[in-house]
């Protein structure tokens, strides 16, 4: 009887501490969770609206099929101008892949070295970032140095910097989080050090290198650096929940369509994308997928290997709790099952 009891007693505890923990989840990422899966990608991206995403857009390249574009929502809102799953799209941290797509092919010319540190490369900053002189430029491209994120900063997104040096200044003499690779922090300031080390050796912007040595090559000429001119028209807009107003026209983001970042993400992950040396050196330094958040803007960038397809996903709308990045994340995973399911029908 006893026995009997303590199992009922740990029933009720177990329902109750669900019940609690469900209270804390918002339930519309319950519901994003557990609806039926609906039959194809369109369906889920209508869904995806439903559930207060003010658009989205999808590329599928899977192997042994024609790419496949979707989109759904508003391109602008304001304007009731329907999702184009053509447009342009701030794809923010994304464009890290590039930027170590970059220092892979400069170390394998011999024009920079993964064990040369800040120190050595920038020396008028060993005074003011701590460590300097043991943060290597590999480490920095792993997020292992320790350096404060400046994007971190209180506000920041609020009045977001917009020079190497505005950044910089946000967290010169500060402390280091942690001595180099002894963790990992994911840290923007790295790449903005990063960025500032590739524009020093080559003597112009490092997104013409990039251009040059990336896009070019793959033909994508939907790409844009954060200093070329867009028509704005051809952007979509970003919302963050709480801000009334279009944020495309905000920053200083890489933009690209989702079919460009599928053709880069393709070629970075089948090795087309380098020369001899390049794909082991790259190897042991960054990943083949990424993610990317702005005010505005979500977006993702992935290769399934079971299913031979890269699959990219762009949201135009976010919000300070970052309940709609789990809600995109539950969404992509749906995506996934969809297209899994319809491999095996």
């Amino acid at each position: 009887m006893r026995k009997k009891r303590n199992k009922q007693l740990f029933r009720i505890v177990l329902l109750l501490g669900t019940a609690i923990s469900l209270y804390f989840v918002p339930w519309l990422l319950v519901k994003a969770w557990i609806l039926p899966l609906p039959d194809t990608v369109q369906e889920q991206l209508d869904e995806a609206i439903d559930h207060g995403f003010d658009g989205m857009i999808v590329y599928v390249d899977q192997a042994g099929q024609p790419p496949q574009y979707y989109a759904s929502g508003w391109h602008n809102r304001e304007s009731e101008i329907p999702a184009k799953p053509h447009a342009l799209f701030k794809i923010a941290s994304i464009s890290k892949l590039y930027d170590a797509v970059a220092v892979t092919k400069l170390v394998n010319d011999g024009r920079l070295s993964l064990d040369k540190t800040i120190a050595d490369y920038l020396p008028e900053l060993v005074e003011s970032i701590e460590n300097a002189e043991k943060i290597t430029l590999r480490l920095m491209i792993q997020h292992r140095s320790g350096i404060p994120n400046f994007t971190d900063a209180p506000n920041f997104w609020a009045a977001p910097t917009a020079t190497y040096e505005e950044g910089l200044a946000l967290i010169l003499d500060k402390p280091a989080n942690f001595e180099p690779g002894e963790d990992y922090e994911y840290c923007n300031t790295n790449y903005l050090l990063i960025n500032k080390i590739m524009d020093d050796e080559l003597g112009y912007d490092n997104f013409q290198f990039i251009q040059e040595e990336i896009l070019t090559p793959l033909n994508l000429s939907n790409t844009f650096g954060p200093q070329n001119e867009v028509n704005l028209d051809n952007v979509m807009s970003g919302y963050h929940v709480g801000y009334s107003f279009d944020l495309k026209a905000d920053g200083h983001n890489m933009l690209a369509t989702a079919e460009d970042v599928g053709t880069f993400l393709r070629a970075l992950n089948d090795g087309s994308l380098f020369e001899s040396g390049e794909q082991d050196i790259y190897a042991s330094i960054y990943e083949y997928e990424h993610s990317g958040w702005v005010p505005g803007y979500q977006s993702f960038a992935k290769y399934y290997k079971d299913l031979d397809a890269v699959v990219i996903e762009f949201y135009s709308t976010t919000d300070p709790k970052l309940y709609n990045w789990n809600l995109s994340e539950i969404i992509n995973n749906r995506i996934v099952k969809i297209l899994k399911k319809q491999k095996s029908s």
